[in-house]
């Protein structure tokens, strides 16, 4: 179920303030590493000023997990609103995003604004402030920006632990998305996770719950209400997804995507959440809980039906 918290305007208006004298003053490093064994290797995940403190790199065994590119192919968070415009909602008019802006590109810098970090051991922590995806006056399939300044009011916080209870190879990841005040929506999609992986993780799965088997599925695109595995087709590779929140009230059918971008050489999951109010989507906090697994397509499928037992 999903759960919300709601801080006075006053309080927004302070932290994203506070926030934004300590990065003038003291600017934190974007660069850490966590690690942690997971059987007879370790993963090790990446952060780096480039993407303002978002994850790069997630490697195990020797594999690199994440097609990390531009400034959107990552393992990152970002959300999408549709500023109570009637009609066609599309994602990208007023996207929020982690890593930074498609003006980005493959450059060195980002236009998000990294607040804070800490990383020790196998746990990380993050605050970022958030680019739009896309400039003023850019479009996206001839669909015009709505938002009017290249960064955003919207703050994403991050808490990532690898290992979860006996689960070496599963990474639990807590993200808190601040929406503030005086914006004006009455729908907002949550993007709490996604990772962008290399094409070689060919291969796409859903996990029965109630069975614990794994089937194949098609490229889609799109969503479904069971958790997705994407692997290499020998399985020595997978990494999968599982939100113990997961389906989100009113959308019972989607939650978890994958896709493939041939054209880009890249596959992608992710883990949506979507909240609708005609009245308007209230300022506040709106945090997540998710669970990524990795390892081979036979470890993945383990800790995927263990949690979905457990939860």
């Amino acid at each position: 179920m999903l759960v919300r918290y709601f801080k006075t305007t006053l309080f927004l208006f302070c932290a994203i303030g506070f926030a934004q004298v300590l990065l003038a003053d003291n600017p934190p490093d974007g660069n850490a590493i966590i690690r942690y064994k997971a059987g007879n290797s370790e993963i090790v995940i990446t952060t780096t000023n480039r993407l303002a403190g978002a994850i790069h790199s997630l490697t195990w065994n020797g594999k690199e997990f994440i097609d990390s590119f531009d400034h959107g192919r990552q393992l990152q968070s970002a959300a999408s609103f549709n500023c109570s415009l009637p009609g066609e909602f599309w994602a990208e008019r007023f996207n929020p995003t982690e890593a930074g802006s498609r003006s980005d590109g493959v450059g060195a810098t980002s236009s998000s604004k990294l607040l804070s970090l800490r990383a020790a051991g196998n746990e990380l922590q993050t605050t970022t402030r958030m680019a739009f995806w896309l400039a003023p006056g850019q479009k996206s399939s001839d669909r015009p920006a709505l938002n009017d300044k290249v960064l955003s009011d919207h703050l994403i916080s991050k808490q990532v632990r690898i290992g979860y209870q006996n689960h070496d190879n599963v990474i639990e990841y807590k993200t808190t998305f601040t929406v503030p005040p005086g914006e004006q929506h009455t729908f907002a999609q949550f993007e709490a996770l996604t990772g962008y992986m290399p094409p070689e993780f060919e291969t796409f799965w859903t996990l029965n719950p109630k069975s614990g088997k794994l089937s194949p599925i098609d490229d889609g695109p799109g969503e479904q209400n069971l958790p997705v595995i994407l692997s290499t087709k020998d399985g020595q590779y997978a990494m999968g997804v599982f939100s113990p929140e997961q389906p989100s009230p009113g959308f019972k059918h989607a939650g978890y995507g994958r896709f493939r971008f041939p054209a880009a050489k890249v596959v992608k999951w992710n883990c949506v959440f979507r909240v609708h109010n005609k009245q308007g989507i209230p300022a506040g906090e709106y945090p997540f809980r998710v669970f990524v697994a990795v390892g081979t397509r036979e470890d993945v499928r383990q800790a995927l039906a263990s949690l979905t037992e457990e939860f």
